[in-house]
């Protein structure tokens, strides 16, 4: 089994007259499969956010396709949300 750890960014989200509408969080290395969603408060868009993530990556490797991941090289510091999942 291998621990795979993604950024995920949470941003408040405004309706089309400029008023907020909630949260909304995404996971850049996965947004180009469906790696986002959105909550009401930016706790529940986490929790939603960390089950998106989770999904899409059983799905990748249930269809046998290469999870995205940082070079072994690079570290990172952040105080960003990140989402760990373990397959």
């Amino acid at each position: 089994m291998k621990t795979y750890n993604f950024k995920v960014v949470i941003e408040p989200d405004e309706d089309f007259d400029g008023n907020p509408s909630g949260w909304h969080a995404y996971c850049p290395a996965l947004k180009h499969v469906g790696g986002a969603t959105w909550g009401a408060t930016e706790t529940e868009a986490l929790k939603n956010i960390n089950d998106v993530v989770r999904m899409v990556i059983e799905s990748m490797v249930e269809h046998g396709e290469s999870i995205p991941q940082q070079p072994a090289d690079e570290v990172e510091v952040t105080l960003e949300p990140r989402v760990a999942v373990t397959v």
